[in-house]
């Protein structure tokens, strides 16, 4: 069922594009030679370039354009073998130079595509306008003393690729589903961290709103997001705001705003600029930039799997479910976790193992895939003894709760606490006849065809031997003697 926000006057269809800020993984600056990692000392990491002192002059990073035309690759997206580079003017207390190189009118990369998969198990191509590159500018710190704002220029000239989407997103989750996916193949390509908290991926999130069948209405631009979660709230926010002015007999004016999530809503930062106010001229420190075509062929050839492209072939050789596969491709890092796994093993027990009990345990303690406290060769060794028969399924859940706690291997602690499955067929009768002594009434009821009492003696049967009972054996073994 289409998003729509329910307003006086009916259904209000809501539009949105993104423009996401992802900060290009490189050691150096896009124009200078200082290091770009995060963390460091205030100003500790800022070159005469970075600083815009006079008579310096830009050296463009050769190893940030490759990572852009990478980035490009990973969407589908046609690479511009010429591009150029501009000066986009303001003024900022942190960005020294009074204006920022980027790319206006001469991107580096063209449209391209992202697919995006939606919890209906439906799919929409979200088409990209560009991929332009541009640096970052410096900080401002406004909590350091109470009078004065501080400078910080760590950030000033780090390389940013500014990825713009059409206006093809129509939902919050959409929205969220689209973010998700760029930061996926962002992370496979090793072009950006997309790690939100620090600041190396953000989006401005552009919202309106109109009737079914009409033109587009004038848009705000919610500025600055740093989580997907916030961005889906900003979008209703936003929509619900607009839906509230046109309806009151208002006009959205088209500005930046900035979303408050603690408030859960948005309020004015600045009128929009538009290009002009910008005053856009290329950059006289900078020729135009012209990429080799057959460079681009090698980087193109050694992209990695990316993915669609793991998730086609998970559901492909794995027989995997459209869902599973989604989730388990989401990160790179899970991919590879599950694949280590599932070598050699059933792939749909291993992808439920991964998923459920794994992903739990990473929930409650606040960890990541690679921070496991079950290794995937671990994993993959307590699937070989369920496979071999030492231990079922039941008995497996108290494996993994042991490997979780002691980091100890799954045969390690089968022999330690006598977890081996009992396959004895003499041990599984004694039991099943035991169990049917003692409930003579029950038996009555399912010879009289209550079969749903079986159930109750297989359950019974497993108590009184601790889980270890073969299932299959004790299944055998109880019709053997109830039809008797």
């Amino acid at each position: 069922m289409a998003y729509s926000i329910e307003g006086r006057t009916g259904a209000w269809e809501v539009v949105i594009g993104l423009e996401v800020h992802a900060q290009v993984i490189s050691k150096a600056k896009l124009f200078s030679g200082a290091a770009a990692t995060f963390g460091a000392e205030a100003n500790a990491q800022v070159s005469f370039v970075d600083a815009a002192f006079p008579g310096m002059l830009p050296v463009l990073n050769e190893e940030c354009v490759a990572q852009a035309v990478r980035t490009g690759l990973g969407l589908n997206a046609q690479i511009n073998l010429v591009s150029r580079f501009d000066r986009k003017n303001y003024f900022y207390a942190d960005l020294p130079q009074g204006y920022q190189i980027s790319q206006y009118e001469h991107p580096i990369v063209g449209k391209g595509v992202v697919e995006i998969e939606l919890a209906d198990g439906s799919t929409r191509q979200i088409g990209v306008t560009r991929l332009h590159l541009e640096q970052d500018a410096g900080k401002s710190l406004h909590d350091q003393h109470p009078t004065k704002s501080f400078i910080d220029l760590n950030r000033s000239g780090v390389g940013l690729m500014e990825i713009v989407s059409e206006p093809d997103l129509r939902s919050p989750e959409e929205t969220g589903a689209y973010l998700r996916k760029l930061r996926a193949i962002l992370r496979y390509l090793g072009t950006c961290d997309g790690n939100m908290e620090e600041g190396s991926m953000r989006a401005d999130v552009n919202v309106s709103v109109r009737k079914a069948g009409e033109a587009y209405r004038t848009r705000c631009e919610v500025k600055n997001v740093n989580s997907v979660r916030f961005v889906m709230q900003a979008v209703e926010a936003e929509a619900a705001r607009q839906v509230e002015v046109w309806e009151s007999g208002g006009e959205v004016v088209q500005e930046t705003r900035l979303f408050d999530p603690a408030r859960g809503e948005t309020r004015p930062m600045r009128s929009k600029e538009d290009a002009h106010d910008y005053r856009y001229f290329p950059d006289p420190d900078l020729l135009p930039l012209v990429l080799d075509a057959d460079w681009v062929e090698q980087l193109r050839a050694a992209l990695p799997e990316l993915p669609d492209e793991k998730r086609a072939r998970f559901m492909r050789d794995f027989g995997l479910s459209g869902y599973d596969a989604s989730v388990l491709v989401a990160e790179r890092a899970t991919a590879d976790f599950f694949e280590a796994v599932a070598a050699g093993q059933d792939a749909k027990l291993a992808a439920n193992w991964v998923t459920v009990e794994l992903f739990a345990v990473l929930n409650k303690r606040g960890l990541s895939i690679e921070n496991s406290p079950v290794s995937a060769v671990a994993l993959g060794q307590m699937l070989d003894l369920m496979a071999n028969g030492t231990i079922n399924g039941r008995i497996a859940k108290d494996v993994f709760e042991a490997m979780v706690d002691s980091g100890d291997l799954p045969a390690v602690i089968v022999e330690r606490k006598g977890l081996r499955q009992v396959t004895d067929t003499g041990a599984i009768d004694a039991a099943c006849a035991a169990v049917l002594s003692a409930n003579p009434d029950k038996v009555a009821e399912y010879r009289s065809g209550k079969d749903k009492m079986f159930g109750f003696f297989v359950g019974q049967v497993m108590k009184a031997m601790a889980g270890k009972g073969n299932p299959a054996l004790v299944n055998e073994a109880l019709k053997k003697l109830l039809s008797a």
